[in-house]
């Protein structure tokens, strides 16, 4: 076999086009695995269940099963190019193949190469389903659709003091349930805050322009606290003006959607929003979740080289070493997501540290696999 300048620019070659080959059926073996197993013990069982008694015939059978699908996608492809990488170079290791490579000039990082591109092709993928395919499975399956209780907002005057206390029971994406709205008070206390009326209605409609609320019973209040007057109006505007009544209803209806049906955009909008409403602790949350769409697609790149180093090892060393360091790194990543996700929306780390972390440690990781491994 013809010698190999380290130093020659990179061109795909023969070598490269078999070393793709090879990781590529180990990854889409383990990727299809992976989604079975992440699917099947809660999803796959519901969806039969409800098939036996007929509440889904075969085609929504079929057509819930799909959509579940782009979820785990996600998830499963940094796994599944981190165990088929690991899978594909050691299977080298162990055929002598690597050692045989690396004897006519290839280095193990221009070994590497065709992995390292094939995971930077996945990471595009996990990006694009991450932001599209995932929000598009989440609307079809009617999880977009917001039913929550208990929102409160508060309305500001232009010199930050408390104007309105909107407080709603109920609500879904058409309609807001039991309304209650607090009136404070121009007169200013130094040891209290006082309210000049209190507005209850049975339901509202979001307009335009404003909240509509109707039926609504106005009880005015004195200076003492007690109620002077009861009123009766068919329709209270409130939150007058179209962008302030389109925010809140925004703000509304996305406190009770997780953060896998908004796309980036959406994301970046929403937390726009929570910041702007002092929502601190949403806000943090999102804004995390926004930096993790653009960070976690990385690990596939990082993932591919660290299998490769985990794959590489001398040909009569124990082959579940790697394997057995894979599954570790998979669940400790998967498993402190959640964590991180708390530490920042509690503001003891900030929302790019969060998402950011877990990248560093694995980067870090390969530091160390280059040097224990001396590659």
């Amino acid at each position: 076999m013809e010698k190999v300048n380290k130093n020659k620019k990179f061109n795909f070659s023969i070598l490269d086009k078999f070393i793709l080959k090879q990781v590529l059926a180990a990854t889409l073996v383990c990727l299809i695995l992976f989604v079975i197993v992440w699917i099947a013990p809660e999803t796959l069982f519901k969806i039969v269940k409800r098939l036996l008694t007929h509440e889904y015939d075969a085609y929504d059978a079929f057509r819930k099963f799909v959509l579940e699908i782009p979820k785990i996608l996600s998830k499963a492809i940094p796994v599944g190019i981190l165990l088929g990488s690991i899978f594909t170079f050691d299977k080298l290791s162990k055929n002598s193949e690597l050692a045989i490579l690396r004897g006519i000039g290839l280095s193990f990082s221009r070994i590497m190469m065709p992995v390292i591109l094939f995971g930077t092709v996945l990471s595009f993928f996990c990006f694009i389903i991450n932001d599209k395919l995932v929000p598009v499975s989440c609307f079809k399956l009617g999880e977009n659709d917001s039913m929550g209780s208990h929102f409160v907002y508060i309305v500001e005057n232009q010199d930050k003091t408390p104007k309105q206390n909107i407080i709603v029971s109920n609500f879904t994406q058409d309609m807001i349930i039991g309304v209650t709205v607090m009136n404070f008070s121009k007169e200013k206390y130094t040891d209290a805050t006082t309210f000049e009326s209190i507005v209850f209605s049975q339901t509202a409609e979001k307009r335009n322009n404003c909240w509509m609320l109707k039926d609504a019973l106005i009880y005015t209040i004195d200076e003492n606290g007690i109620y002077k007057k009861v009123e009766h109006r068919d329709l209270y505007p409130i939150l007058e003006g179209e962008k302030q009544a389109n925010e809140v209803y925004d703000l509304m209806v996305n406190t009770t959607r997780k953060e896998r049906v908004f796309t980036n955009h959406q994301i970046s909008k929403y937390t726009k929003l929570l910041k702007k409403a002092n929502f601190s602790d949403e806000y943090r949350y999102f804004k995390a979740k926004l930096y993790q769409r653009y960070l976690h697609p990385l690990t596939c790149i990082l993932f591919a080289i660290i299998g490769c180093m985990l794959g590489f090892s001398p040909p009569r060393s124990q082959r579940l070493i790697g394997f057995t360091i894979a599954v570790g790194i998979i669940f400790g990543y998967y498993i402190t997501l959640p964590f991180f996700d708390l530490l920042a929306q509690k503001d003891i780390i900030s929302p790019f540290m969060a998402a950011s972390f877990p990248i560093l440690l694995f980067i870090i990781v390969i530091f160390i696999l280059k040097k224990v491994k001396d590659l």
